[in-house]
């Protein structure tokens, strides 16, 4: 297959319907051959072969393997515990990565420690690839902090709430390494549903005008909370980037040993100066969007059953075994390892001191402000009348 963008399908009319002036039609989904994915594990784990793409994972060993086998494992525990502590109220909200953990481990551990991560409020994967603590990733959701990590330390910048703007922040970023005149790369995660927000189309457009060092990695969950992606493209995700002038490729979001080879191809073009990439990530949200949504309420049971079937983790440990790669041994420790990492997170959670009340006016200007030190003041006399009350009783 080329990574090139083909052309676009057209619509078709259904058969027996017929347009006339004047009556409204509804537009139909797109029909015509699904584009190809790239793979290098099947679901049931088998290796195929790929001759664009093998070069980028041809140095990869058993030992590699297994180390991105623990990735996955390890971030899906940290996920499954913190969905339980916002159950049980620990945390004021949670955005579940599960089913795709093959997205995020694979893209994350193709980058060098100068590359610059652009993450939404779902890269937990991406977090512990670059080096940060999960438990500062709770922080924010427990509702203690801003972001809880310095973003400089580990080259990956704060979950981004809005949704879409930090492919506008990475590009600009991106811009500005260009003219620095490194030879890093910049990449920026964002999802199906934030494709159709404008900032995205705006960071597509200035990237590939300046030619800025810039990987776009969409992952395609099938799902923008319960906007199915059908109702946001009439074709799909990757070729997109063939209207902004650079490449776009799919890959197969559940085939961790695919997207780390794609990933790769798309940071070294970056590095070399030919531009932005626009990766899609095929791949599906198991769970709820986040822990105050019901996906039963939109979707079918038997919809993630079939995705089921394809789980990232199930489909590396298949292969794993199938290709002697280790041993039960391997993942009785892994098993132990996760379950240490469960309680570590759980009790950080519940250990987080509660922040001073006046923090929240720190920091929001360099220099200060007039209006800030009016809040301040109007929020120190309300917090000084339960004071009165108490006094009073």
């Amino acid at each position: 297959m080329t990574v090139e963008s083909t052309a676009a399908h057209k619509p078709r009319r259904s058969a027996g319907t017929k347009s006339t002036a004047g009556r409204r039609t509804t537009a139909k989904k797109p029909t015509g051959a699904e584009p190809d994915l790239v793979q290098l594990l099947t679901p049931e784990g088998a290796r195929v072969k790929n001759a664009e793409f093998d070069k980028y994972v041809a140095g990869i060993t058993p030992e590699d393997l297994r180390g991105l086998y623990r990735d996955m494992v390890l971030t899906r525990r940290f996920d499954a515990e913190a969905t339980a502590l916002q159950r049980q109220g620990e945390l004021g909200l949670w955005a579940s990565l599960l089913g795709q953990e093959a997205a995020q481990i694979g893209s994350g551990r193709a980058l060098r420690d100068d590359d610059y991560v652009f993450p939404t409020y779902r890269e937990h994967g991406v977090a512990w690839c670059r080096g940060v603590d999960p438990t500062n990733l709770l922080g924010m959701f427990r509702g203690v902090n801003h972001g809880g990590w310095d973003p400089n330390t580990n080259n990956f910048h704060l979950y981004t709430i809005v949704i879409g703007s930090q492919t506008l922040h990475a590009t600009g970023y991106a811009m500005g390494i260009t003219k620095d005149g490194a030879d890093s790369a910049v990449i920026a995660y964002f999802g199906d549903g934030a494709s159709s927000q404008g900032d995205v189309a705006e960071s597509f457009t200035f990237s590939a005008v300046y030619n800025a060092p810039v990987v776009f990695f969409c992952q395609n969950n099938q799902w923008a909370i319960s906007e199915p992606t059908e109702k946001q493209t009439r074709v799909p995700l990757y070729q997109r980037a063939q209207g902004f002038g650079f490449p776009g490729v799919r890959v197969d979001g559940n085939d961790v040993l695919a997207c780390l080879a794609v990933t790769r191809w798309a940071l070294e073009r970056a590095r070399s100066g030919e531009g932005p990439t626009l990766v899609e990530a095929y791949t599906y949200r198991m769970g709820a969007h986040t822990t105050s949504d019901d996906p039963t309420k939109y979707r079918a049971d038997e919809e993630r059953e079939a995705w089921e079937a394809k789980d990232p983790i199930l489909r590396l440990r298949a292969h794993l075994e199938s290709a002697h790669h280790t041993d039960e041994g391997f993942f009785a420790e892994l098993e132990a390892e996760s379950e240490a990492l469960g309680r570590r997170v759980r009790e950080a959670v519940r250990a987080m001191p509660d922040p001073d009340h006046f923090a929240i006016f720190e920091n929001v200007y360099a220099d200060g402000h007039a209006l800030v030190d009016e809040e301040r003041a109007q929020f120190a006399a309300y917090q000084a009348s339960f004071a009165d009350a108490e006094g009073g009783k």
